[in-house]
Parts: C-alpha cells; sequence; structure tokens
C-alpha cells in the first residue's frame, strides 16, 4: 500500500498534487515550463549525461544485433541463420531488432499516429482516461506507477496509455475511439509475431519449435502508448528509469526518435531507430525459464530534448490468467548434471508480488529466486 500524503517530503507531495491535476507531463509541457518541477529530477548517478556506466553510441561498433526474420517459414539455411542470431542475441545481449518481420509498415505507422493523436488530443478530452485504477482495462497516467512502489523514486518524463487483455481476448470497445481501430489491427499483428518468435526462441534453446506455443505462458498482453514530451531539462531527469522487464517477451516500435538505452557490458548503448524494425527484449521471467541461457537486461529512456516528442508502442507478454498461479521453474529440458536449475520453483503471481517491490524502484528481482 502507498504511503500517505503526510510521510512524503514536500516534493513527494507536489507530485501527488500534480499527479491530482490530471493533465500528465504534456500539460507542463503545454503551460510553457521552462524548468522541470523538482519531483522529476533525478540523482546525478542516475542521469542520462552523468552516468557511472558509460554511454556507447555505437561508434566503435558495439551494436545490438539487427535479425531478418525473411524466410521465417522456409526449413532451410536461412532458418538455421536465424535461430542461430536469436540464440546468440538473447544470450549475449537481451535485446536485439528485427526486420522483414511480416507486419505491414503502414500498421505500424498508423499506430505511432493514433498514440500521437491520443495524447495531442485537447486536455479536456483525455482527463476521463487518466486513472490509476489498475482494475481498469484501460489508463491514462504520467511517470510510472507512483502509487504502487514500495518507496518513493523520482517521477519520470513521460504519459502513458496503457490497454490490458487476458488470454488474447481484446475488449476493443473499452479503448478510445481515437486509437481502437489502429490498436485493434496492430494487436492482431503482434500477436502473429509473438507467435513466430514463440517458434523461434525454443529452437534457440534446442527445444522443439512447439515448447512454448504450447504453454500459456504468452497469453495476456499489457499494451504501452508511451509519449514523450519535449524536456526542457531533459539531463535533469528520465523518460523511463533503468529497469528490466517482469514479462517474458516484450516488443517494442519506436518511432524516428532515439532515445531507448541498454545496460550491456557495463557501458550505456543507444538502440537506434531503424525504418520498419522491432525491437525485441527478453523478460525476467523467461531468463528464469531458461536457466540464465536467455538474459534480461536493464534498459532505460532518456528524456526527449527539445524538438518533436518521442513516441513508442509496447506490446508486454505474460502468462495468462489460470498460468500465473502455476508452480513453474527453469525449464527440465534444458537442466542437466553439468546445468543445475539456478532458481526455485515459484510462480508468476510470486515473482510479480517481489518485483513490485525491487522491480518497479531499479532493482532486480531475479536474485531472489535463485538457489
Amino acid at each position: 500500500m502507498a504511503q500517505a500524503l503526510a510521510d512524503y517530503t514536500e516534493a513527494e507531495k507536489e507530485l501527488y498534487e500534480f499527479d491530482d491535476l490530471k493533465i500528465g507531463v504534456k500539460g507542463l509541457v503545454d503551460a510553457g515550463v521552462t524548468h522541470i518541477p523538482r519531483f522529476f529530477i533525478h540523482p546525478p548517478e542516475c542521469r542520462g549525461n552523468n552516468s557511472s556506466a558509460p554511454q556507447n553510441n555505437g561508434a566503435d561498433g558495439v551494436e545490438i544485433p539487427v535479425i531478418d526474420l525473411e524466410g521465417f517459414n522456409d526449413n532451410d539455411d536461412r532458418r538455421v541463420k536465424m535461430v542461430n542470431a536469436i540464440r546468440y542475441a538473447c544470450a549475449t545481449w537481451g535485446f536485439f531488432q528485427i526486420v522483414n518481420h511480416g507486419v505491414p509498415v503502414a500498421v505500424m505507422g498508423e499506430m505511432v499516429e493514433s498514440i500521437r493523436r491520443f495524447h495531442e488530443q485537447p486536455q479536456q478530452a483525455k482527463m476521463e482516461w487518466y486513472s490509476r485504477d489498475f482494475s481498469r482495462k484501460v489508463n491514462y497516467f504520467s511517470s510510472g506507477d507512483i502509487k504502487g512502489r514500495a518507496k518513493p523514486v523520482p517521477a519520470e518524463w513521460r504519459d502513458s496509455l496503457i490497454c490490458r487483455t487476458a488470454d488474447d481476448q481484446w475488449d476493443f470497445d473499452a479503448l478510445p475511439e481515437l486509437c481502437r481501430r489502429e490498436t485493434n489491427e496492430y494487436m492482431k499483428n503482434m500477436i502473429d509475431l509473438q507467435e513466430k518468435l514463440s517458434e523461434l526462441m525454443p529452437e534457440a534453446l534446442g527445444l522443439n519449435k512447439d515448447h512454448l506455443s504450447s504453454t500459456g505462458y504468452l497469453k495476456s498482453i499489457v499494451f504501452s502508448g508511451h509519449y514523450y514530451p519535449a524536456c526542457p531539462e531533459p539531463d535533469l531527469t528520465l523518460g523511463t528509469i533503468k529497469h528490466s522487464d517482469p514479462s517474458l517477451l516484450t516488443l517494442v516500435l519506436q518511432d524516428k526518435s532515439n532515445g531507448l538505452q541498454v545496460l550491456h557490458n557495463d557501458q550505456w548503448v543507444d538502440v537506434p531507430a531503424v525504418d520498419g524494425a522491432f525491437v525485441v527484449n527478453i523478460g525476467d521471467f523467461m531468463q528464469l525459464l531458461s536457466n540464465d541461457k536467455f538474459m534480461s537486461v536493464e534498459h532505460r529512456v532518456l528524456a526527449t530534448p527539445l524538438g518533436r516528442p518521442r513516441i513508442s508502442a509496447v506490446s508486454f507478454f505474460f502468462p495468462s490468467a489460470k498460468d500465473i498461479l502455476q508452480p513453474c521453474g527453469p525449464i527440465k529440458e534444458l537442466l542437466s548434471d553439468n546445468s543445475p536449475p539456478i532458481y526455485r520453483i515459484t510462480s508468476f503471481e510470486e515473482f510479480m508480488k517481489h518485483y513490485r517491490v525491487v522491480g518497479q524502484i531499479g532493482g532486480r528481482a531475479l536474485p531472489h529466486f535463485k538457489l
């Protein structure tokens, strides 16, 4: 349970008061702020320009892998090359980009523009969606789950539209009309793309290609339409704090703006916006199931400097409603005398309870489940 206002510092009280206005970060920008409120200011060691981990823009060849899915349906050398590339990317990076994935460019562009339309509509029209009641199917709010975290952290410079489904069952009529049609078409394509990856990833682990699809591990989806307004002081804050995802799999569509960074070998590496590409990242629970053969890595989003806002469409894949309670651990077929289990038996529900304590404030949840 979130602490009472009386227990918070003045900055955190101001954050709550700002949240109650329901204007979002874009409302601040529209009001013409030239200095960000203090509750958005992050400690110097966490900022993009002053981190203990150096930054790498790819100039020396350190770049996340880009994998071509052309030939996915062919059982030939291209498929073998694809699987090998995914094995390398998941084991060493935890992130990769995919091209020639089968999702029409028009569907991708319309999704980005519909997110823009929602966030750039008049403030009064958006207010009815502003809520932190996560029993709702759709929420719009600024920053992250500021009232559900174990301890206060500085706010993040972004607004988000969040939609949820269980077991692939979408209630598209619950979505805002401004983005309903586009989200409907986009999510059909995301499910198809997830099904492709859920074949390739088990193959990369040496398993039958149907190993994941035969379970309910990827049947629930949380969709986030993020809007990162231009920030007057981007060096003082972050669009999204350092974190790893609790999901099994995450698919990210970026607009043409950069800002996403991955922590790789103690360096922050830019994930450039590649035309027509999706960013794929492994989540914590996939790392647990793979017994550390696939890695979930920390990442963040820098605040957007003055100019166009940054927009992203993010699809998180989780276990189905009935599977979140099921005991599970590292996949048995991956275990041997030379590869004993690293993690204890748990459930996704138990994992998420711990993630909400540490993961949402920049910590790692996985070590808690190690044997």
